[in-house]
């Protein structure tokens, strides 16, 4: 299996532990005190303190839908999907696309879902109803 690697930046090292840790239930790896590595689902994130955090642009829409660009996320199996859900739910994490069904009944069907990380970043989660259309 191969997995991706994503830098990023974030705000600070407490914030990020407790989101990606505390909340979304992601391994630690090797840190610092300036950058932090999560298993986030089977692939390395190198989360990197920074002061300058990018401005969200909602220039991006799906399904008639405005989602932040860029993004990053994971797709997920239905049942890994409805555990992070509840999970965000049960820490009051708001969602900047509400969980909802995408392309219903067409290929491509999807849940889908977004938040933002405590240093702003976009996150989205998909689950497709047929694996064989994910691309």
């Amino acid at each position: 299996m191969n997995r991706f690697h994503l830098a990023f930046k974030v705000k600070d090292i407490k914030s990020t532990y407790q989101f990606y840790h505390g909340i979304l239930k992601c391994k630690i790896g090797r840190q610092t005190a300036n950058w932090m590595d999560f298993d986030f689902f089977g692939h390395q994130l190198s989360a990197h303190v920074s002061e300058e955090i990018p401005l969200l642009d909602y220039c991006g829409e799906v399904d008639k839908v405005k989602v932040p660009i860029p993004h990053f996320g994971c797709i997920l199996k239905p049942v890994e999907f409805e555990t992070v859900k509840a999970n965000l739910e049960s820490n009051n994490i708001q969602f900047v696309v509400n969980p909802q069904v995408r392309y219903k009944g067409k290929q491509g069907e999807q849940q889908t879902m977004f938040v933002l990380d405590f240093s702003n970043n976009p996150i989205e989660f998909k689950s497709f109803k047929n694996e064989a259309e994910i691309f």
